[in-house]
């Protein structure tokens, strides 16, 4: 066997509203229910699929919990824009920009929260 790509992943929340508003306001992700009741984000061509918390919606998820992310997502946007950005948003940065290593080359990233306080990473890949 061997794995291609990653179509989603699931993101454990507090609030599947907040999260929503977060992602779409600060990120740009189109927000849809694709079951009654069950949301994801969309984006390029991937999803998080929004799972809240104390809600169960698959009975073989063992450790659901808000804020134990570490997401990364790849722009081509200026580094510099993606900060001016988030400031706009009243998004704190708490590092960056920083060279981190990516899945297919070096980026340069920027680190903040999401409102349950996983950990967001923006980053362009930069081929030096």
């Amino acid at each position: 066997m061997k794995v291609e790509s990653l179509d989603h992943v699931v993101l454990t929340v507090a609030s599947i509203g907040r999260a929503i508003a977060f992602y779409e306001r600060v990120l740009g992700f189109e927000a849809r229910e694709f079951k009654p009741g069950r949301f994801s984000l969309h984006f390029g061509r991937q999803k998080i699929n929004l799972h809240e918390v104390g809600t169960v919606v698959d009975p073989n998820v063992r450790h659901a919990t808000p804020g134990s992310a570490d997401l990364c997502f790849l722009t081509r946007t200026p580094i510099e824009e993606v900060m001016q950005h988030l400031r706009t948003h009243g998004v704190q940065v708490i590092q960056g920009p920083v060279t981190a290593t990516g899945a297919r080359m070096k980026l340069l990233s920027v680190y903040f929260y999401d409102p349950d306080e996983n950990l967001v990473e923006v980053s362009n890949e930069v081929d030096h």
